[in-house]
This record gives structure tokens, C-alpha cells and sequence, in this order.
């Protein structure tokens, strides 16, 4: 019977294919844009999961923040220039003994703690050959805390650091702006021209370059890449020789989270004389849990927003329906007649109304799906498909038909026989 009146219904269909048509319009529009939406939503929330899961998932953030500054969830305090306008004195920064003994401490589970210092940008010139550069001291940790990927040579080793040395890491990009193809770089010297002064530095690594973000027209040749040299090279002119910030590097990422509060009370002990400053601990996780929150939320209530057109699409289901029951006033009838029962008419048109919406919703969820697919390419992200966000479409575009159905399958169910006969 079931089979039945779903032929019937296809009949139906296909006999006003106009009028079906517009009526599916509502389910159609409203399944396309919350397809649409949430697929765009879940692949920006992958594509912003996996750059900051780049930045090194085990890795945990030690920032020198004021007292009386509550916690950031993304790790980032205002450690240099307080609301109070405070600064904090060399002694309450992270010196390079309090790294070794962070190291010392926690043998088992620091696998190293990455400390860094801007060089500022500069560019490096060879005659009529340059690269655009922006200079960043390192030490020979910053590997284990961060996706670099290194092409040939070493990178910044611990004897660099000790020693101060004149030595640097570019990018592959660098290198064909500044060598000939098949030039091996390794040992050669570039002079890097700054503002005030001209320092010349020893190649000993090429990194592959990645773009991070939008870098809109701007050409190969004039990107800016990083030029990492040792840290204590770079803090040679700088007086201040303590750090703001610090990395460390958990050895097993599954502990990430028990060694960022073990990291805490370490430095709420270490600090406890301190009346200003503190260092607080974060970790990635904290990050990510943030921003999915925030995506899920946006995407959540962008999709129920658009979700109001399908109310629109059920309402059309339903007034349509209603001129159908009017349409087919004598076949009511005469089935009535034969024997058909009320529940017999009301799955006739229940399952109509059915029909109608979930074909309207495979039709939205292609579309939805091809828009998204459209979106994703245009902002290079990668296409996130949820089986669960689909499938739930789909039900709700089959729910939005039952309950919209109901009315006008009840008044046709509730037909006099004798009534419908004589209409005309």
C-alpha cells in the first residue's frame, strides 16, 4: 500500500511538474543554504583547526603577564606595556637560566623550550639581485616547536647560539631569488642591508616556504620570507636579554595538558615573591576548543536563520496540498465509496507531502553541497561534508512534509463520500 501511494504521489508530481516545482522552492532554498552554510562553516573551522595545529599541538605558551590581568584564552597577555602602564624589569622576565632549569626540572617531559627575538624586516641585496626579509632570532629548539621543513643544510644549532655566530637559515624562495638555478647556496655569504647598518651572514639551510594566509598580488620576488638567524645574534644590539614569551615543547602531546598545570604551579612558585608579574601557561588545546566553539556557534545560528525558509517551504507544502484536496474532491469520494478508509486518504496525502519535501531536499542538498564546494575552492580551504548534517537535511526536509501534510490530509480523510461525490 505504501508503494502505492507513492506511485500515486510521483504521478501526481509529475502531472503538475510547474506547480510541484514552485512549491518545493521553499525546502529547496532553505536545504541549500544550510548545507551550504554549515559546509562552509565546518571548513573553515578544519582549515583554522589544522593552521594552528601547524603551530605544534604539544606545544605551550609561557607569557609574562601582570597580576591583576586575567587569563587569554589564546595565550597572548600584554606582557610589555600594561593597562596600569607598568613594564615589567629584566628580573621579571624569563631569563636563559630559568629555561635550563625548566629543562632540568621537567627531564621526562620537555622535549625543549623555543625562544625567539624580531630582527625587524630588511632586505638582502647582490647587485641587481634582492629578496625582502624579515629577520628572526631562534634558537636550536624553535625546530621542535614549529612545521618547518627543512630542504637541505642544518638549521640553527645550540653551538650558533652559544657562539653568536653569524649564521643563517633561508627560504627556498630566497634562494631563487638570490642564486641561479643549480647555484648551491650552503656556505655562501649575503649581505643584508638594515636601515643603520649592513650585516653580512653565512648560509648554512634552506627551508620550504609556505604561505601563511591571503598574500593577495603580491609577485614571488617581493614576498617576504623569514631569515632565521641564532637568538643571541639577534639580541646582540638589543638590551634586553631576558624573554617576554617562551615554547616549551612537550615530549608526549597526549600529556600536553597535565605539563601546562604542572608548567603553572612551577612559575606560581618561582613567582610567589613577585607582587607585579607572573607567567602564565597555555596550550593549543585551550586555542582550538576556542575557536571551534566560536565556528560551531556562528555557523549553528547562521544555519537556524536560514533554516526560517524551510517553515516558508512547509507552508507552501501545505497550501498546496490544501488545492490538491480540493482538486481531487470526487476521487476522494469514489475511493471512499469503494471501501477506503480515513487512514487510507490521510497516507495517500501525508505521503504525498512527503514526496514533495524530500525531493525538494535532495534537490537543496545537491545544490548546498555545490555551493559550498564552489566557496571552499574560491577561499582554498578543504571540502567538509557531514554525513550527520546531510542525513538530518534530508530527515528534517521529511519531517517538514509530515507535519505539514497532516492538516490537509485530515480535512481530506474527513470528506463525506457522499458530499465529495457531488462536487463538482
Amino acid at each position: 500500500m505504501i508503494i502505492e501511494n507513492i506511485l500515486l504521489a510521483l504521478s501526481s508530481i509529475k502531472s503538475n511538474k510547474m506547480r510541484a516545482l514552485l512549491t518545493m522552492l521553499g525546502i529547496i532554498i532553505g536545504i541549500m543554504s544550510i548545507i551550504a552554510i554549515m559546509t562552509i562553516g565546518d571548513a573553515m573551522t578544519a582549515s583554522v583547526t589544522d593552521n594552528v595545529s601547524t603551530l605544534g599541538a604539544g606545544n605551550i605558551t609561557l607569557a609574562v603577564q601582570e597580576k591583576d590581568i586575567v587569563n587569554n584564552p589564546f595565550g597572548m597577555g600584554r606582557p610589555r606595556v600594561s593597562v596600569t602602564g607598568r613594564v615589567p624589569l629584566t628580573s621579571d622576565l624569563i631569563s636563559p637560566q630559568m629555561i635550563e632549569d625548566l629543562k632540568l626540572a621537567f627531564p621526562e617531559n620537555v622535549a625543549g623550550v623555543s625562544v625567539t627575538q624580531s630582527g625587524g624586516t630588511a632586505q638582502a641585496k647582490d647587485g641587481d639581485l634582492y629578496a625582502n626579509i624579515s629577520i628572526n632570532g631562534v634558537n636550536e629548539d624553535f625546530m621542535k616547536a614549529n612545521n618547518l621543513s627543512m630542504i637541505s643544510g642544518s638549521f640553527i644549532t645550540a653551538n650558533d647560539v652559544r657562539n653568536q655566530t653569524q649564521s643563517a637559515v633561508v627560504s627556498d624562495r630566497f634562494v631563487s631569488n638570490m642564486f641561479s638555478e643549480g647555484e648551491d647556496p650552503i656556505g655562501q655569504m649575503v649581505k643584508v642591508y638594515k636601515p643603520t647598518v649592513v650585516e653580512v651572514y653565512t648560509i648554512v639551510g634552506v627551508y620550504r616556504y609556505e604561505a601563511m594566509g591571503f598574500t593577495g598580488m603580491v609577485s614571488d620576488s617581493e614576498v617576504t620570507t623569514t631569515f632565521y638567524i641564532p637568538v643571541t645574534t639577534a639580541k646582540q644590539n638589543v638590551r634586553e636579554k631576558n624573554y617576554t614569551y617562551a615554547t616549551v615543547v612537550c615530549l608526549d602531546p597526549a600529556e600536553v595538558n597535565d605539563l601546562t598545570e604542572s608548567l603553572q604551579r612551577y612559575f606560581n612558585a618561582l613567582y610567589i615573591n613577585n607582587r607585579d608579574w607572573k607567567v602564565t601557561a597555555t596550550n593549543m588545546t585551550t586555542m582550538l576548543d576556542t575557536i571551534n566553539d566560536m565556528m560551531n556557534t556562528m555557523s549553528i545560528a547562521i544555519a537556524f536563520i536560514a533554516g526560517i525558509s524551510l517553515l516558508v517551504g512547509g507552508i507552501g507544502v501545505m497550501n498546496i496540498m490544501l488545492v490538491s484536496v480540493t482538486e481531487r474532491t470526487r476521487e476522494i469520494g469514489t475511493r471512499k465509496a469503494l471501501g477506503a478508509k480515513h487512514f487510507h486518504i490521510r497516507l495517500q496525502f501525508v505521503t504525498e507531502a512527503v514526496i514533495i519535501a524530500c525531493v525538494g531536499g535532495v534537490i537543496g542538498l545537491v545544490l548546498g553541497i555545490a555551493i559550498g564546494a564552489a566557496a571552499t575552492s574560491f577561499f582554498e580551504v578543504p571540502l567538509v561534508i557531514s554525513a550527520t548534517t546531510t542525513t538530518g537535511s534530508v530527515l528534517f526536509s521529511m519531517a517538514v512534509g509530515v507535519f505539514f501534510g497532516i492538516y490537509p490530509a485530515n480535512k481530506a480523510a474527513k470528506l463525506d463520500p457522499i458530499e465529495a461525490l457531488r462536487y463538482e
